[in-house]
């Protein structure tokens, strides 16, 4: 027989009163804030959209969990903060939860989630990614006159044996390595791929997706391909100049490359010697490697310091700006990108790809992916001059959505009684007024 008494757990006391504390409070979440989670899905509708795009195989009459109940629950459960199925035996039965996702009833089990991800196909994974960039798309006021698109690959470590395992010398572990895409702060692609190719595999046919989709809509946009020197390929570079599409990308350092910057580099060592100070001087010149098309035009960074010559080159068609502005202003604003990748892997668990199989990985990469667009148009369009405008979703989290609150629920209403000593009060109200529905707003 299940023993079903709730234990108390004894703590140092205060003086003469004892401290104890005990599992028993009833229906209190600790996620008050997964309200402003549904306003946002309310407002867009991602995951609304992404649902319809899963086909349900199963039979209609063993169905209890809709598919679009599913994804969210996974999605807001990696929002705020629980990365691993077995969390959902119990926050299953969290009337904060249910309510989330618009459901009166016990969400779905874990095994049940866990056949739902190892349903995934690759053509799933395609069409999820179409509605991120169309979300993108349908996020902008005004029509851009420029996107950068900025790529970048990581190393994403193997849980176990598990399908596309394989080693990384550079990495020195067995790993997978996504490419992911970022537009600014905005995700577009996060796709995973076997750390045995290339770094820049399907990169080309990646931003040739992108370019079309984008000039679709706005025909006039300024398209700009952003990566650091594994992106550094010339049949990209060629295709690029072809499709009027701009790069910036560095460039692996060389001995004739080395040679062409020689002077710029002394006169920094010159400059250094007399001050004591680190030097950045730079330089651009024509170079073109054997295999090239053609010539391209090369930024070289000039920097010594305490510690010797550190030079550095990047690659441009980029026909405005010189050769500082074009480092400084340009190419060394990708660095913001792996920041982006660090909230995707360490703040909503972009790296639990521990499925045995292939498309279920890429699909838990993808559910990650959309946390992250839930909260970054919570960022853009309702952080936007508070203190949280440029947080990070870590941070986000700890601050906007975890609350602690009592749920009273009866036939007419569910009440969320919010924690008094809550200090985020006020950013929490401004939040609410901005994602109310219109129609609510005018009463």
């Amino acid at each position: 027989m299940t023993n079903c008494t709730t234990k108390t757990l004894e703590f140092t006391s205060l003086k003469s009163r004892k401290v104890e504390a005990s599992f028993s409070g009833g229906s209190i979440t600790s996620d008050g804030g997964i309200l402003l989670l549904r306003q946002v899905e309310q407002k867009i509708n991602l995951l609304e959209k992404v649902a319809k795009i899963i086909p349900d195989h199963r039979e209609n009459c063993k169905i209890t969990h809709s598919i679009e109940s599913m994804l969210k629950q996974r999605v807001f459960g990696l929002a705020l903060g629980y990365e691993d199925l077995n969390d959902h035996a119990t926050l299953r039965n969290d009337i904060a939860f249910q309510l989330g996702i618009n459901s009166t009833d016990i969400l779905a089990s874990s095994s049940t989630l866990c056949r739902f991800e190892n349903a995934a196909n690759k053509q799933i994974a395609f069409d999820i990614h179409k509605i991120i960039v169309d979300q993108f798309i349908a996020s902008r006021k005004n029509k851009p006159e420029e996107l950068i698109l900025d790529f970048d690959a990581t190393d994403d470590l193997i849980h176990g044996n598990q399908e596309g395992r394989f080693f990384h010398g550079y990495y020195k572990n067995y790993c997978f390595l996504p490419l992911y895409v970022f537009c600014g702060q905005h995700l577009l692609v996060s796709y995973l791929r076997t750390s045995n190719k290339d770094a820049a595999k399907h990169a080309w046919a990646i931003l040739s997706l992108l370019a079309k989709r984008f000039r679709q809509v706005w025909p006039n946009v300024r398209i700009i391909f952003r990566g650091d020197s594994g992106f550094c390929r010339h049949e990209m570079f060629d295709w690029c100049d072809r499709n009027n599409i701009y790069y910036i990308t560095g460039i692996a350092g060389n001995k004739r490359l080395e040679k062409m910057l020689k002077p710029t580099m002394e006169k920094a060592k010159r400059q250094f010697d007399e001050t004591e100070e680190k030097q950045r001087l730079f330089t651009e010149f024509m170079y073109s490697a054997d295999s090239w098309s053609k010539e391209r035009r090369i930024i070289g960074k000039a920097e010594h310091t305490k510690d010797g010559a550190n030079p550095r080159f990047i690659v441009t068609n980029l026909p405005d700006d010189g050769p500082k502005e074009l480092y400084d202003n340009r190419y060394c604003e990708r660095g913001d990108m792996e920041n982006r990748i660090k909230e995707q892997q360490l703040d909503l668990f972009a790296d639990r790809t521990s499925c045995h199989n292939w498309w279920p990985n890429q699909f838990r990469l993808l559910l990650s992916s959309l946390a992250y667009t839930m909260i970054e148009y919570l960022r853009e369009f309702a952080l936007q001059e508070t203190e949280l405008a440029n947080a990070q979703a870590g941070t986000i989290r700890l601050k906007l959505f975890k609350i602690g609150a009592i749920i009273i629920k009866n036939t007419r209403r569910i009440i969320f009684k919010l924690s008094e000593y809550y200090p985020y009060q006020e950013l929490f109200e401004k939040i609410w007024t901005l994602l109310l529905p219109k129609a609510m707003a005018a009463t």
